[in-house]
C-alpha cells in the first residue's frame, strides 16, 4: 500500500511527486504540489480499462473514465511499441455523453497483442492504470487450405494465387523503399498516393523490412543519422545524410527507380548525378543509395506540374516606396520560391511575401526601397522560373527622404507595335461555397492589348460602384473581396472585359452554406469570348 507522503516519484515533466492512493485498485496517482489550491483535485479513474481477451479479426476497444479539476487529459501507450493511429488499426477517441475514453481496434490483429498503459493527466497530478489485451489467433488462410485441399500438388488456383501475389510485390516495390524511410505522419499520405488500402498489412510488412535491412547494412554501415530528403536549389536537387562506414573504402552503389546510375565525386557537366563527401556526409541528387548491397536510404523526388501563366513584369519606384512583383500560375501551389539578386529571400519586415486563397497568385512586396534595392528579382515554382528588373528612382526632393508613401506601381509604356489583341482569360474563375459571415475571395488572371475595361457582376448587376464588394486589378490579376458572406452575396458573378479589339466574359456560381438555391441555378463557370 501507499504512503500518502513519504514516498515519491519522479514526473514526466521531471517534477517530484507526491504518490497517493486512488479509490480505484491498480490506479497510481502522482501529487506534483505538496498542496493543492481550494477546488483543485489530482486526476483519478472512476472507472478503468480492463483486461481483453479477443480472438483476432474482431473488434474491441479499452474503456476509461477519470475525473479531475481541471479536467484531466488522456493519453495510451503500449510496452513493446508505440502505438500508430489509423481508422483501419487503431483510433482514440472520448464521448461526451458517457464521459467515456475510448482506445478502439475496428480488427484486432495478432501484433495488437500488448500491456495498454493510460495515462490521465492534469496541472496537478497523474494517474496511470494498465490493462493487457489478448489475441487468440486464427490460424486460418486461403493458402493453408489450398495447401490441406490438394497436398504438395499445384493446383491451377494455387498457381493463380502465386502469380498475383508476384505482381503485386513487383508493382509496390518502390512504394516500400519509399515508406522505409517515411516519417510516420507520411504514411497515410503515401499509402493513399499508391493504392495501398490493406493499412496494418503495410505495417506488419514495413516492420519486417526495417529488421531485414539493419541486419545488411550492420555488417558495413556504423552510423546513419539526419537524413533529409530531396531539397531543391534553382537547377539542382540534393540529399543529405550523416553516413559513417566501418570500411572507408566501401563501395557505395546509387539507383534511380531501381536501376543503377553512374556518378563521380566531382563536380562535372557531363556526369548529371554527383556524390559529395565532407567527413561522414554525402550530399547527393539521387533517389536511393546501397552499401555493398545494403539498402542505406530511398527518397522520391517529384517535380511539381507547373508553369507561369502571368510572368513577372519590370517594376519601377521611387525610392522609399514599396514595389509589388505579382506573378500567376497554371496550377495551384502553396508556395513559390522568391529571389532578389540571386539570395533566397523570406517573409520579413523588408519582403512581404504572399498567395491568394487559390493558391494561384504570389506576391512579392519590397518596403521601402532604396537604390541597393534595384536589381533583377526572380520567382521559381519547380522547375520552371521567371524574372524581372526592379527600378529604383531616386527621390529628388531632399525633404520627403526619410519618409515612406503607399507603393505605387508604373508599368512600362507600351510600344507602339501591332501587338493588339482581344481580351482573353489565362486564368478562369472558380466555383466557390463560403459559410455566413466569412470572407470570400475570387480572382481570375486575363489579358488584352489595349488593356481592357473590366466590370464585375452579379445576377448581371454592376458591383464596381458597390462598396460592399472590394475590387481590384493589378497587372492583369482582377480580384473582387467579400469580407462577410450574407445570403444576399449568393449568385451568378460574372467579369465582363472589353477593349477596340473585342470582349470576354468568365462567369462563377457563389453558395453561401445553410442557404438552399434555386433550382434553375447551374453549378458551372465558364468563358466567352468575343473578337471583333
Amino acid at each position: 500500500m501507499w504512503k500518502k507522503s513519504k514516498v515519491t516519484d519522479q514526473t514526466a515533466a521531471g517534477q517530484k511527486g507526491i504518490r497517493k492512493k486512488s479509490k480505484v485498485p491498480g490506479v497510481m496517482i502522482t501529487q506534483f504540489e505538496a498542496e493543492l489550491p481550494e477546488g483543485m483535485t489530482t486526476p483519478d479513474f472512476s472507472r478503468k480499462p480492463i483486461a481483453i481477451t479477443i480472438q483476432e479479426g474482431k473488434s474491441t476497444a479499452f474503456k476509461a473514465i477519470v475525473v479531475g479539476n481541471p479536467k484531466p487529459t488522456v493519453t495510451w501507450t503500449r510496452t513493446n511499441g508505440e502505438i500508430v493511429f489509423h481508422p483501419d488499426t487503431c483510433r482514440q477517441n472520448y464521448s461526451e455523453a458517457s464521459h467515456e475514453h475510448t482506445l478502439e481496434f475496428p480488427k484486432v490483429a495478432p501484433e495488437d497483442a500488448d500491456t495498454y498503459k493510460c495515462y490521465a493527466t492534469n496541472d496537478y497530478g497523474r494517474a496511470v492504470c494498465t490493462a493487457v489485451l489478448n489475441v487468440i489467433e486464427v490460424g486460418f488462410s486461403k493458402a493453408k487450405e489450398l495447401q490441406k485441399t490438394y497436398g504438395d500438388g499445384k493446383t491451377r488456383e494455387h498457381c493463380d494465387i502465386k502469380k498475383k501475389k508476384k505482381k503485386k510485390d513487383k508493382c509496390f516495390e518502390k512504394v516500400w523503399e519509399i515508406l522505409m524511410n517515411a516519417d510516420k505522419k507520411d504514411y497515410e499520405r503515401i499509402c493513399a498516393e499508391y493504392g495501398i488500402t490493406n493499412f496494418r498489412g503495410m505495417l506488419k510488412k514495413l516492420k519486417q523490412m526495417k529488421q531485414e535491412q539493419d541486419v545488411d547494412t550492420a555488417e558495413f554501415v556504423s552510423h546513419i543519422d539526419t537524413l533529409k530528403h530531396i531539397e531543391e536549389d534553382d537547377d539542382e536537387a540534393s540529399i543529405d545524410l550523416d553516413l559513417e562506414l566501418k570500411e572507408l573504402n566501401s563501395k557505395i552503389f546509387l539507383y534511380k527507380d531501381g536501376e543503377m546510375v553512374a556518378f563521380t565525386k566531382e563536380e562535372c557537366d557531363e556526369i548529371k548525378h554527383s556524390l559529395k563527401q565532407v567527413g561522414k556526409k554525402h550530399d547527393s541528387v539521387l533517389y536511393s543509395m546501397d552499401v555493398e548491397g545494403g539498402i542505406v536510404f530511398t527518397a522520391d523526388f517529384k517535380v511539381p506540374d507547373v508553369d507561369f501563366a502571368i510572368k513577372l513584369q519590370e517594376v519601377k519606384a521611387d525610392e522609399r516606396q514599396d514595389a509589388l512583383f505579382v506573378c500567376v500560375l497554371t496550377a495551384p501551389l502553396n508556395e513559390i520560391k522568391w529571389f532578389g539578386k540571386n539570395a533566397l529571400l523570406s517573409n520579413g519586415e523588408k519582403f512581404e511575401i504572399s498567395v491568394s486563397e487559390d493558391k494561384l497568385i504570389h506576391k512579392l512586396i519590397i518596403r521601402d526601397c532604396l537604390p541597393l534595392d534595384a536589381g533583377i528579382y526572380a520567382a521559381v515554382a519547380g522547375i520552371k522560373s521567371c524574372n524581372a528588373w526592379l527600378v529604383v528612382e531616386a527621390d529628388k526632393e531632399a525633404s520627403s527622404k526619410g519618409k515612406k508613401a503607399k507603393f505605387t506601381v508604373n508599368m512600362p509604356r507600351s510600344k507602339s507595335c501591332d501587338l493588339q489583341c482581344p481580351p482573353k482569360f489565362l486564368v478562369p474563375l472558380k466555383m466557390h461555397t463560403a459559410p455566413q459571415g466569412y470572407e470570400c475571395y475570387m480572382s481570375c488572371a486575363l489579358k488584352g492589348d489595349p488593356t481592357p475595361h473590366v466590370t464585375w457582376l452579379r445576377d448581371n448587376i454592376s458591383l464596381n460602384t458597390n462598396t460592399n464588394y472590394y475590387i481590384s486589378n493589378t497587372c492583369g490579376v482582377c480580384s473582387l473581396l467579400i469580407l462577410r458572406v450574407g445570403s444576399k452575396d449568393t449568385g451568378e458573378y460574372k467579369v465582363v472585359a472589353e477593349n477596340p479589339m473585342g470582349r470576354a466574359e468568365c462567369s462563377t456560381k457563389l453558395t453561401v452554406r445553410g442557404k438552399s438555391l434555386p433550382e434553375d441555378i447551374s453549378t458551372g463557370f465558364g468563358c466567352i469570348e468575343e473578337n471583333n
